[in-house]
């Protein structure tokens, strides 16, 4: 498929990164205006009491519209922290943690001033790992009409249909006692499956929408 339009995401959701390796060419929007409660600043992980959401903390910008490219992070609440705390509690105990942790604890370290950078930094580790190479090119202006938008339909609540879309079930550390949880964040799959990560993305796109 030629080409698909991504809002930016925090450590996004598996769907997220099926689009990521389905097309041939990723639009990331740059030139939107913020959204609150979307996976631009939070992401969902699985830990011994089921589904946990993880929110970067975002200042509130100095006028009511900012452009998701401007939304600086907040340091609020030692989030940082208690993130990569949530990380290893859930996922301490599955096949790949100890494998990954040392690539993503330095994002829990370091600070960063932009939410669109963390994003960015992150997908790019994530795409590395998994080895998935997506031709990302990044808009300039917001067009409001677009061929494959996923820019707002990929999102915690109310999801919209994506026919293209079939999670593939695989093995999660509290599967046993929750069942399958899908569609959450791409650490999930990682550091539960590893090499297998790609494996299962291409598995997860249905048939007849591959690329």
């Amino acid at each position: 498929m030629a080409a698909v339009y991504l809002s930016s995401a925090c450590l996004a959701p598996v769907q997220y990164y099926t689009k990521l390796l389905s097309y041939e060419t990723v639009y990331l929007e740059t030139a939107e205006n913020y959204l609150k409660q979307t996976y631009r600043n939070r992401y969902l992980i699985a830990g011994a009491n089921g589904v946990q959401v993880l929110t970067v903390p975002v200042e509130k910008p100095l006028k009511e519209k900012c452009l998701t490219r401007d939304i600086r992070i907040s340091d609020h609440g030692h989030w940082r922290h208690l993130h990569w705390q949530a990380l290893v509690s859930a996922y301490g105990l599955s096949p790949f943690f100890e494998y990954y942790q040392d690539d993503f604890a330095p994002f829990y370290a370091r600070k960063f001033d932009f939410l669109f950078d963390f994003n960015e930094a992150l997908r790019q580790l994530v795409c590395e790992l998994a080895d998935i190479r997506p031709d990302v090119r990044f808009t300039s202006r917001y067009e409001p009409s677009v061929p494959d938008d996923f820019r707002q339909s990929i999102r915690p609540k109310c999801p919209g249909a994506d026919r293209a879309f079939l999670p593939k079930p695989y093995y999660q550390v509290f599967g046993e006692k929750h069942g399958f949880l899908p569609n959450l964040s791409i650490v999930d799959l990682l550091f539960n499956m590893g090499p297998e990560t790609i494996l299962v993305l291409q598995q997860s796109v249905s048939v007849g929408h591959e690329q």
